[in-house]
């Protein structure tokens, strides 16, 4: 499944963080779950992004748009195009 992913900010004066950084772009390996890594694979099929170990997963009622905090990290991930089968099994 495509997703987008975006770290978030931990920015004092925002409420829930404003994105930052780029976009990491590319393919969903495995569907967020707690304690595990979150693993997307680049287009070129050459590179992996892993964060560190999920702590909790959020979704959007109504909308593909998913938050995940992990031990060090929280990032707004976007599906783009694919099953959200995978993803509906984690709420």
């Amino acid at each position: 499944m495509d997703v987008v992913l975006r770290k978030m900010s931990r920015a004092t004066g925002s409420k829930g963080g404003s994105p930052q950084g780029r976009a990491v772009v590319g393919r969903l390996l495995r569907a967020p779950r707690k304690g595990a890594v979150l693993v997307i694979e680049f287009p070129d099929g050459l590179h992996e992004y892993v964060t560190t170990p999920v702590k909790r997963v959020f979704k959007v009622c109504g909308k593909d748009i998913y938050y995940i905090q992990t031990a060090n990290s929280r990032y707004r991930l976007e599906v783009r195009s694919g099953e959200l089968d995978a993803l509906e099994a984690v709420r």
